[in-house]
């Protein structure tokens, strides 16, 4: 897949901290996040990695969005793919189109998938969720899906896939069968465990490989840092 270099207008908001304030204790916590997941894949290379969480609101495109950063600082190509059809929000953090997307690419209105993907930073490539279709459930499960995500593995050295949370729509569980990983986004004093338990069963029963969880929103005054990295045991 040829990855044509288009302009953007980069919008640093507070969402990614490992640009607006790459010395912070969070930017470190989203390094030390980084450095486990490249040691979770033993005896395989990461190539494509899923992040979603139980329920809506707990990061998880803010925890994919850094991380892609942050790849992308070490010189890895890397693609985060914003697959969250329904409610989608990496167009607007990094101030990008999102007139053509994942939707317009997996819908069969775009001939040239170039054309739905936008370079932001150095090494790194965004693209965007598209119009909301009808049918997104559909749309991920198809054969242009899995297709994408390996021809991408070809020309890339990461994609993270941003995708919906959980629980409310089967979107997530459809597209674990077909990355190489998954991390868990649960954020603190926000959602309750049961929700996360029942996540992680439905991760399990979809085949995931469930590379572990990030435990988001943590007070840093109280524990030092904003972000947790966590095996893949949840209690």
């Amino acid at each position: 897949m040829k990855l044509r270099r288009r302009v953007a207008n980069m919008h640093t908001g507070i969402q990614l901290t490992t640009l607006t304030a790459p010395m912070s204790v969070v930017t470190e916590q989203v390094k030390t996040i980084r450095t486990n997941l490249n040691y979770a894949m033993v005896g395989k290379p990461l190539k494509t990695l899923m992040i979603t969480s139980a329920i809506q609101g707990e990061g998880k495109s803010t925890v994919s969005s850094n991380l892609a950063v942050e790849y992308a600082k070490k010189g890895l190509q890397v693609l985060l793919v914003d697959a969250d059809l329904r409610r989608p929000t990496i167009h607007q953090t990094f101030a990008i189109s999102n007139q053509r997307g994942v939707s317009s690419w997996l819908s069969g209105q775009l001939t040239d998938v170039n054309e739905a993907i936008y370079p932001v930073l150095d090494h790194l490539f965004v693209m965007p969720s598209g119009p909301k279709p009808p049918n997104p459930a559909e749309l991920l499960a198809s054969d242009r899906m899995s297709e994408f995500l390996t021809v991408a593995t070809r020309k890339l050295d990461l994609v993270i896939v941003d995708a919906p949370p959980i629980l409310p729509v089967t979107d997530a569980r459809i597209l674990a069968g077909q990355v190489d990983g998954t991390v868990l986004v649960v954020r603190q004093n926000f959602v309750e465990k049961v929700a996360v338990r029942q996540a992680v069963s439905a991760l399990k029963n979809a085949r995931a490989q469930l590379l572990g969880t990030i435990l988001n929103d943590v007070d840093i005054k109280t524990h030092g840092y904003g972000y947790g990295y966590y095996g893949t045991e949840t209690n």
